[in-house]
């Protein structure tokens, strides 16, 4: 089984390269609150909120996915060079149609050098 890396809350954190490394490597999820049940609902998912993650042909984000609990909703795959060997914030729009009450919504991302991480969990009630 591989390691999974966390994010941490990078305020609490006093060295600079360290808070870099947390940040570009963590999956966020943006999305509402709440979404209706059988309507189309959007997840974006955008690689760290203050630091770019590098785009090199060694060193990149090589996929996102998106979990609701042990579901996978989706993935979106990224070869290197995507981005054009350009540091920056990798993102996916998903758009997935609720069927249960409560998603709690996990991202869970690659980088070929530092592993796999993820994101908190999401709770979206589903009305």
């Amino acid at each position: 089984m591989a390691k999974i890396n966390q994010y941490q809350d990078i305020s609490q954190v006093e060295r600079e390269a360290k808070k870099d490394y947390i940040d570009r490597h963590s999956p966020f999820i943006h999305c509402a609150d709440t979404a209706k049940k059988g309507e189309k609902f959007k997840v974006k998912v955008q690689m760290g909120n203050e630091y770019p993650h590098p785009d090199d042909f060694d060193h990149y984000i090589k996929y996102i996915q998106l979990w609701s609990g042990e579901t996978m909703l989706g993935q979106v795959s990224y070869p290197p060079g995507t981005f054009g060997n350009v540091s920056g914030h990798a993102e996916v729009d998903f758009y997935i149609v609720p069927t249960k009450s409560n998603l709690k919504l996990t991202a869970m991302a690659y980088c070929t050098k530092h592993g796999l991480w993820q994101s908190e969990v999401k709770e979206v009630a589903a009305e």
